[in-house]
């Protein structure tokens, strides 16, 4: 039976996306219970929408890819920030989950997830204090990354005085990349003073970021120098973990990283991969990624189907002040805009049997956003009402989820089975 008391109808009285009133005490996770179905318009739009079909689809189809090169997945949570989904990803078969702060760290912890590889540095004592606050439950695995000696230095004295052991991955950088170390010296300075820090600070392996490159040429000469590396330093005996961690992989060249990387996965070597937009994919950016990883990757050409865009936003139409433009209760407060606009996908009139696709032919187009306004590009004489419900893709999903604190999940009949909540 649906609930239509909405005074005592909801899971956070705050959240964008409901529109209700607390009382019920029902889990995120349980909203199934109380049968709102989006089409009916039972929650408040704008509405941020994941479709469970095709993100059980997108969660099968990168474990595996990543199985038929034997190694292993720590998805990117900064990409959603949900631990909720974190867990999906876990259950799937990921090895941990990736992070980019300590903040974000915390979260993924009280939502728990048990190991991270914090793809960053760990600077400044409240973020290391943090770190050692969540290092208390020996159950808890960590991993961050450095590429100077001071920064190593920092953690030694920071770790020491508390008594903990940090694990570390040296990260090799490019010139004119981001962070990371950029030559032989460099690398060797770090070695120098992880080994001033012995007990403290371990080294655990090698880490890189090739999205910062834009030639595959030039990627796959840095991954293979990733792997020169890590080989040598296992060696030397200067990696105190086994198997020593070899990792790499954003969302647009992890083909190729599993590629090149795989070739020294052993019993020596535990190759990890990060993509994190998989999950939810989009029409733009990670779209035209995906298109070039099946131009040229065998194995994913082979795997059929790739990954399917699962994030929408829902808005309605609110105003048709001239003939050729609609406004949308949509806005930059919504949606990701700085890798392309919002495309208009599904149009829906109250009371219809179902939704209809919208044909690029039709010429629609977000041509500006304001803070909650879309200007969208009509026809005259298109037969588009006030309080039609628009559903939009999007592109970088990233941007996307971090404007929203709750995002609907949906069955393929639009039922909402799901509440997912964020913390960025």
């Amino acid at each position: 039976m649906k609930v239509t008391n909405y005074q005592n109808a909801t899971i956070d009285p705050f959240g964008k996306g409901l529109g209700m009133v607390p009382g019920t005490g029902i889990q995120l996770n349980d909203a199934s219970r109380l049968q709102w179905n989006l089409l009916e318009e039972d929650v408040s739009l704008p509405a941020a929408v994941l479709y469970s079909d095709r993100i059980e689809h997108n969660l099968k189809w990168m474990q595996d890819f990543v199985g038929e090169y034997g190694v292993k997945l720590a998805p990117h949570g900064k990409t959603t920030m949900a631990p909720q989904l974190f867990r999906r990803q876990l259950d799937t078969g990921a090895w941990g989950i990736t992070l980019a702060t300590a903040h974000q760290v915390r979260a993924a912890y009280r939502g728990g997830v048990h190991r991270v590889l914090m793809a960053n540095q760990l600077v400044g004592k409240r973020n290391m204090g943090m770190i050692a606050e969540l290092l208390t439950d020996a159950s808890f695995e960590f991993f961050c990354l450095v590429d100077s000696a001071d920064g190593v230095d920092q953690l030694g004295e920071f770790f020491s005085s508390v008594r903990k052991k940090l694990n570390v991955l040296i990260e090799l950088g490019v010139p004119g990349g981001r962070t990371g170390v950029r030559d032989d010296a460099q690398r060797d300075a770090v070695l120098a003073a992880i080994a001033r820090w012995n007990g403290t600070i371990e080294l655990a392996g090698i880490e890189l970021y090739e999205g910062v490159l834009q030639d595959e040429t030039k990627v796959r000469e840095f991954l293979k120098s990733a792997v020169d590396v890590t080989r040598k330093l296992i060696g030397e005996g200067k990696i105190a973990r086994k198997p020593a961690i070899l990792s790499g992989a954003g969302s647009a060249w992890y083909d190729v990283v599993a590629d090149e990387f795989a070739k020294a996965n052993s019993d020596a070597i535990e190759v990890v991969l990060r993509p994190g937009c998989y999950l939810t994919h989009d029409v733009g950016i990670y779209k035209k990624a995906q298109n070039e990883i099946f131009a040229r990757n065998p194995i994913a050409k082979k795997m059929g189907q790739g990954l399917k865009p699962a994030l929408q936003l829902w808005a309605y139409v609110q105003s048709i002040p001239e003939p050729d433009r609609a406004i949308i209760g949509l806005g930059k407060r919504d949606s990701a805009f700085d890798a392309g606009m919002p495309e208009p996908a599904k149009h829906y009139r109250p009371g219809n049997e179902a939704p209809r696709d919208v044909s690029p032919d039709e010429g629609w187009e977000i041509f500006g956003l304001m803070d909650q306004h879309a200007y969208l590009r009509i026809k005259p004489g298109d037969d588009v009402k006030v309080g039609d419900m628009i559903a939009f893709d999007i592109s970088h999903p990233c941007l996307t989820f971090d404007k929203w604190r709750q995002i609907l999940v949906v069955d393929p009949k639009y039922r909402v089975t799901e509440v997912i909540e964020t913390f960025f």
